[in-house]
């Protein structure tokens, strides 16, 4: 049986995010599948893909942090913010001219790039998933119609100069950012600040929570789990049947559902607590055995995020090393009482 966890994908150029959910799809047989944070096709890197009751779990995962590797080409605007989009204006000899006069140098982009840490405000690009009004942008940008686009405030933890190049016009930086951040958006507002036009030229997400790139699975190793070949309508060319994984094979490569939660606290449930706690009842906190408190119990977490999570915990039944996860449950304060979110499993 396909255990029901994630899949820490390495995306690779070329592909949506979707692609890699409807080979995972295909492959297990389950149709909720889901992903935890969309990637440019361009782009590459960590892609966890979430099966089954696992895709409950994405809405816990907004104070994670990401990590990607960017590279920038100078003196080049796009209406996408990247090579890969339609030129809007390009500004090569000027870009050169500034170069050549010490104007942007490996100091100067250091120094620019040290402004950008912190809360920063940002406007993301016209061609994005984000929704206003209802519609995605990309869908107003592609009908040609203009919408106002409004900025938003993104956490920047750290930023730091990799390679540059300049004799190409060109520079790599590192970025730790919070969920929303847009990379294509950086390039431009870091290339305006070296007095230039600026896209990103690559991506890949070397990071995603707790999910990093050495431990991702490449799309090749996948699809290489398949049995068989899938069978198609001889006059429509529609699968007709899918060649699935071996699921001893395929479980190999998913984690539990608690995995990335590592910004939670955790407690035991007492085992005469079990069926009450997962069935919805508050249990007492002389009920449970506090393992550990949320990380952001004390702290203010960098960006807004909602307050329940400041008392999150992973709840879980039985010996501490063969524990079972039951599921996210709140500490109420005024109450004392911990209360099951969402239950995932029932012991």
């Amino acid at each position: 049986m396909i255990e029901q966890g994630i899949i820490n994908v390495n995306k690779p150029k070329g592909y949506t995010s979707h692609d890699c959910v409807n080979v995972v799809r295909s492959l297990t047989g389950i149709k909720r599948v889901g992903h935890t944070g969309t990637l440019d096709p361009m782009a590459e890197g960590v892609l966890p893909v979430c099966i089954g009751s696992a895709a409950r779990i994405m809405e816990y995962l907004d104070m994670d942090l990401k990590t990607y590797t960017c590279q920038v080409l100078l003196g080049l605007e796009t209406d996408t913010l990247d090579i890969w989009g339609q030129t809007v204006s390009e500004d090569i000899k000027g870009t050169e001219a500034l170069i050549g006069e010490g104007k942007i140098s490996e100091v100067a982009v250091r120094q620019v790039l040290e402004k950008f840490k912190g809360v920063i405000s940002q406007i993301p690009p016209k061609y994005s998933a984000l929704k206003v009004k209802g519609k995605k942008l990309y869908e107003y940008a592609r009908a040609g119609e203009v919408v106002e686009i409004s900025s938003r405030r993104v956490y920047i933890k750290n930023i730091q100069l990799v390679d540059i190049t300049l004799s190409e016009r060109s520079f790599t930086f590192e970025v730790t950012c919070s969920k929303g951040t847009y990379v294509r958006s950086m390039c431009r507002d870091i290339g305006q600040a070296l007095g230039c036009k600026a896209v990103m030229s690559g991506l890949v997400r070397t990071a995603s929570g707790a999910f990093n790139l050495e431990q991702a699975v490449t799309m090749d190793q996948l699809k290489a789990l398949r049995q068989g070949e899938n069978i198609r309508d001889p006059k429509t060319g529609r699968i007709t049947s899918y060649a699935r994984a071996l699921p001893e094979e395929l479980n190999t490569f998913v984690v539990s559902v608690d995995f990335p939660l590592v910004h939670f606290g955790e407690i035991l449930v007492r085992p005469d607590r079990v069926k009450w706690f997962c069935d919805g009842g508050a249990v007492q906190a002389n009920q449970v055995e506090v393992q550990s408190r949320p990380r952001f119990a004390e702290e203010a977490p960098p960006m807004a995020a909602r307050e329940e999570f400041r008392q999150a915990y992973k709840a879980y039944t039985g010996d501490r090393g063969e524990a079972v996860f039951l599921g996210v449950a709140f500490f109420d304060q005024e109450k004392n009482t911990f209360k099951a979110d969402k239950v995932f499993g029932r012991g």
